[in-house]
């Protein structure tokens, strides 16, 4: 039995096709975060994969956010599963139950706790010594505590407590349990890059929580005779997981798997180790037999991490309710039409941002309209909903090309009336340009360009004359024509002075003082009195102090007006 568990920073980093990526991993039960796919946009290549059976979870606050996906073979296919920790998300048969003690929570927070899709829960039956047992997986992805959102850190907190209080209950009901994925906190100083640079670092709330929730095994005592006897003690007493990469690499370091693509640091392998996969320690010490991650395989910011167990899957007949492939879009059933016209209570959604209100949003959505209808102005736009405001028809004929817009208005002079052979005019006219080019470049000795301005015009609808006047009207007109060409030189020279101080471009880039090598521009996007100030960087990846090949500590603000 392989696991595999990977976030994936969005379910379009398959760009070669989901199947083939699953098929790379070479594993039973494959465990995905930060899916960033909601319901609505879920589409059946990524739901419904041969070979294999998937169960989702879904933000259901904001879109292209946060989500998880366990994808398990068909001959991994799970007895039971369930979205969620609190059970409050599962209203079918095939749930896993046993949730524990939930007292310390309130009913908001658990729905809160649920409503980001960052777990999901599949159980299955496995054969170990002949015996069959049943293991729990617990697909998760756990909060970020941001630091300008003080509320977050205490969302973190409180999902961990749910988490452990769901695993130890499964533990309590009899089944072994693996929980697995992106924890969002890097436990010791041999997970982190570079420790020394973090304020309290061991009095960080996530890792004195992972102190608390991983079990010490009397390996790990002697790997880490550095730490006080206290302690070791006290995490035997109360963890009940092992941290499974460590349990077979307790010493290794630059064991990463997350690094920044804004810095490219893992160039430099300049990261954190935040991806495990725990288990019970009875399970961990009886049936792993290895583990690891896979910094080779990119495409997103972390990489996977595997495990093998030395037990075997028993496959379910038949895959629980909650399995994609029962979803009505994706099982050839007709949806009633009741399902279209159930109201949505918009207070649960989030507002979206100042750029994408209502009016854009809506122009977004459709940018190009299907009829010739003019859009509405501001003040119909002001207009109270339910009242549509009236618009004119247009016609349907071409508007022409672009460049038409850029092109000098000529003035439309009617025709003089009683014009004597206005038809024989306009007839001979419609003649290629080349013979009425060549015939006036004889009368008049003027330039083609020229020539072809004052044919072209309209005024010339008011000669009386077809011919004869044709030469003398050019003459007339070449000195205004080239009046007309200095002026636009100059306007075209004020202009692009004009721009050019508006627009002047990036300030050049300064080479720093280590490497010598042309610094890249950046802009504080942080609130604060820096908010929008540019800066030069070295353009080197990021990496430790200690690295030459890795970023300097050349640091210079752009001054303002450059």
């Amino acid at each position: 039995m392989k696991l595999v568990t990977w976030n994936i920073n969005g379910i379009r980093t398959f760009k070669s096709g989901i199947k083939k990526a699953l098929d790379s991993l070479d594993a039973d039960i494959i465990c995905v975060q930060e899916t960033k796919v909601t319901r609505d946009l879920l589409d059946e290549r990524t739901a419904i994969v041969d070979g294999y059976n998937s169960y989702f979870s879904y933000s259901r606050g904001r879109s292209g956010y946060s989500g998880v996906a366990t994808y398990c073979r068909d001959n991994a296919t799970p007895s039971a599963a369930e979205e969620g920790l609190t059970g409050l998300l599962t209203n079918h048969e095939g749930a896993v139950g046993c949730y524990g003690d939930h007292r310390d929570f309130s009913s908001e927070e658990l729905q809160l706790l649920d409503n980001e899709g960052r777990a999901v829960i599949t159980q299955h039956k496995i054969m170990c010594q002949d015996t069959e047992q049943t293991v729990t997986v617990i697909n998760v992805y756990c909060p970020r505590a941001d630091p300008d959102k003080p509320e977050r850190k205490q969302f973190k907190l409180q999902f961990y407590k749910l988490l452990q209080c769901r695993a130890e209950a499964l533990l309590k009901g009899g089944s072994h349990v693996i929980i697995l994925g992106d924890v969002n906190t890097s436990h010791q100083q041999i997970d982190h890059c570079d420790p020394s640079d973090m304020e309290d670092f061991a009095e960080n709330p996530g890792r004195k929580w992972l102190n608390s929730f991983l079990y010490s095994s009397a390996k790990e005592e002697k790997e880490e005779e550095h730490l006080k006897e206290s302690e070791t003690t006290n995490c035997v007493q109360m963890g009940k997981f092992i941290d499974i990469f460590r349990y077979f690499h307790p010493t290794r370091t630059n064991a990463f798997t997350c690094w920044s693509t804004l810095t490219g640091a893992r160039q430099t392998n300049y990261g954190t180790r935040i991806d495990y996969i725990f288990a019970d320690h009875r399970l961990a010490q009886e049936q792993f037999s290895g583990a690891d991650i896979m910094p080779e395989v990119e495409g997103s910011d972390h990489c996977p991490v595997w495990a093998h167990l030395k037990c075997s899957l028993l496959p379910c007949s038949k895959p629980p309710p909650l399995c994609t492939r029962y979803l009505p879009e994706f099982a050839g059933k007709q949806q009633k039409l009741s399902r279209f016209l159930v109201k949505v209570d918009q207070k649960s959604k989030e507002a979206l941002p100042g750029s994408q209100e209502e009016e854009e949003k809506r122009e977004n959505m459709n940018p190009f309209c299907g009829d010739s209808k003019k859009r509405s102005s501001a003040s119909e736009s002001a207009a109270p909903k339910g009242k549509k405001s009236k618009t004119t028809n247009t016609s349907s004929k071409p508007r022409g090309n672009l460049l038409s817009f850029f092109k000098p208005k000529l003035t439309d002079v009617k025709p003089c009336e009683n014009t004597p052979g206005l038809d024989q005019f306009i007839s001979s006219h419609s003649k290629p340009k080349a013979s009425a080019t060549s015939e006036l470049r004889s009368g008049t000795g003027g330039t083609t360009e020229h020539t072809e301005l004052v044919v072209d015009a309209p005024t010339q609808l008011c000669t009386s004359s077809a011919a004869g006047e044709t030469g003398s009207a050019v003459k007339a007109k070449q000195p205004a024509s080239r009046l007309t060409e200095g002026q636009s030189d100059v306007k075209k020279g004020a202009s692009s002075v004009f721009w050019k101080s508006v627009l002047h471009g990036p300030p050049p880039a300064p080479c720093c003082k280590v490497h010598r090598e042309p610094c890249v521009l950046r802009t504080v996007k942080k609130d604060g009195p820096n908010m929008g100030k540019q800066f030069f960087v070295c353009g080197r990846p990021q990496g430790h102090a200690s690295n030459p090949e890795a970023r300097c500590n050349f640091f210079m603000w752009v001054e303002k007006g450059k």
